[in-house]
């Protein structure tokens, strides 16, 4: 009898490094990624390029793309900044749904967003990100990982624990 594919999202305001430490965490488990920003409908982009946070109208069809990308199990890289967010990509999914939160300060974050290049999210949003992101910590299957290190350490420490967690195996 094989364990079913978990369902993983790496979750983070812009900039904590999702795609990177999602990249790297499914092939340290050997499971498919999904980068959920490649999820969102053009509109979404073009308000967010132009400096525009999103609202939850904006957001909710995203999110149940999302959500649909975890139904098969695997890794997907998504902001899930507010409680309200993560309930339904866990109710969406089918399945049950495990987070890796992505936690670093504004001064590193900021730092990082004004270092990369070819983003369409802009520095100016990250202000508006963490007023709108709803500490996941606590939560059942939520994992909390402090970005100030390498993504190796990253992912050793997320891999630990979702082990811990009982979402992964040992």
């Amino acid at each position: 009898m094989s364990t079913p594919t978990p369902a993983i999202v790496v979750m983070g305001v812009s900039g904590c490094g999702k795609s990177a430490v999602g990249e790297a965490l499914a092939a340290a488990l050997g499971l498919p990624f999904r980068e959920g920003d490649a999820l969102h409908p053009p509109a979404n982009v073009a308000k967010m390029a132009a400096g525009v946070p999103l609202d939850d109208d904006d957001r909710w069809p995203w999110l149940d793309k999302v959500a649909a990308a975890l139904s098969a199990g695997g890794i997907v890289s998504c902001s899930a900044l507010k409680r309200s967010y993560r309930d339904r990509l866990r109710t969406g999914a089918g399945r049950p749904v495990a987070f890796v939160f992505l936690s670093g300060s504004e001064a590193l974050l900021t730092e990082r967003m004004g270092a990369r290049t070819g983003h369409f999210m802009p520095v100016s949003l990250l202000t508006s990100q963490l007023a709108t992101l709803e500490d996941p910590t606590g939560e059942p299957a939520t994992v909390t990982v402090d970005i100030d290190q390498p993504v190796a350490d990253i992912v050793a420490a997320a891999i630990t624990g979702l082990r811990d967690a009982g979402v992964v195996p040992p």
